[in-house]
């Protein structure tokens, strides 16, 4: 895999999509190699939904979230309920990394494809908690954000799986 976080242009919109891709990437590449057993444990005692499956699986959803059900304003039939919020990832440790990963990829080249279609400016179907509608530019920012944050946990849960740092 080659990731870049260089954009070929210097326009807004290259820079955003560049970055949201580099940091997919970087999550997907912090899960290369690692045994089905190390992708499933848990071992932060604080943070036992904390895995590397879990991590991947939520990266997933949280982008459905804000595409289809915030930015297109489609119903959400995310995994999480009520009484279960992180359901996401809890059920992770069910399905093996492989296809989490696949899931991830397929649903990121569809969005590639939303956002393209899309002006940066285009407002979002549904708003947020304080009740504005978030705009196309805010959400790819968002989602920078909550993906290199991950990428942290994500670092941290590799190296204490098999000691693997630096990806």
């Amino acid at each position: 895999m080659t990731r870049t976080d260089t954009p070929t242009a210097w326009d807004e919109r290259s820079a955003l999509t560049t970055l949201l891709d580099y940091a997919r990437d970087t999550a997907r590449a912090k899960c290369e190699g690692v045994t089905p057993e190390r992708a499933r444990s848990a071992p932060l005692p604080g943070s036992p939904l904390m895995t590397l499956s879990g991590l991947i699986n939520h990266l997933r959803w949280v982008e459905y979230y804000w595409f289809e059900v915030v930015f297109l304003g489609g119903e959400d039939e995310g995994p999480w309920t009520e009484e279960d919020p992180d359901r996401e990832m809890r059920i992770a440790v069910d399905v093996p990394l492989a296809d989490l990963l696949a899931d991830y990829e397929a649903q990121t080249a569809r969005y590639r494809e939303l956002v393209a279609a899309h002006e940066l400016d285009a407002v979002a179907e549904r708003p947020i908690r304080d009740g504005r509608h978030p705009n196309l530019r805010w959400i790819l920012l968002h989602l920078v954000e909550e993906t290199s944050r991950h990428n942290g946990h994500l670092d941290l849960l590799r190296e204490l799986a098999d000691g693997t740092t630096g990806v």
